[in-house]
């Protein structure tokens, strides 16, 4: 994680929310209307999956993660919960794959410095790795079919 702090965490938490809303449109252009999952394809790059977990009116709760294929069994990775708020344009993580939500590891909320601090940290790391993903050209499609999405939840609860 990224060892940068900002003198002004909210402030700048919300800008980096703000950024990582517009790169994650631009990764998967049409967002807001997938329902269940989509795919992410580039050229000789591992493929990346979305899954919707959670949609109201205004918000889009996702899983993005990158399916690693080591002896012939999956990995996926980073695993990162992303709760976008459509409304706002923010993007916010919840989580990752190394790392709980913000709730379970400072459950007191008189903590709002080291709170802050974790989800900088969290969110940072989106924006670096929703970066790496524009720049490699990924190409969604939430044409994603069911024997897929049934293999991948296999996986998914196979390394939880």
């Amino acid at each position: 994680m990224s060892l940068l702090r900002p003198l002004n965490t909210s402030f700048c938490l919300e800008q980096l929310c703000e950024s990582n809303f517009q790169k994650l449109l631009r990764l998967i252009p049409d967002l807001a209307t997938v329902k269940e999952a989509a795919i992410g394809l580039a050229p000789s790059q591992s493929t990346l999956y979305l899954e919707v977990l959670e949609e109201t009116p205004y918000t889009k709760t996702i899983e993005l993660s990158h399916c690693f294929n080591h002896n012939a069994s999956e990995l996926m990775a980073p695993a990162v919960i992303i709760r976008v708020y459509l409304d706002a344009r923010l993007a916010e993580v919840l989580s990752d794959h190394a790392r709980a939500r913000v709730a379970r590891v400072y459950p007191d909320p008189r903590k709002s410095h080291d709170i802050m601090n974790y989800k900088w940290r969290l969110n940072y790391f989106l924006q670096k790795w929703l970066e790496h993903c524009l720049g490699k050209h990924y190409h969604f499609t939430s044409h994603a079919s069911s024997a897929s999405r049934q293999h991948r939840h296999h996986q998914i609860r196979h390394h939880l």
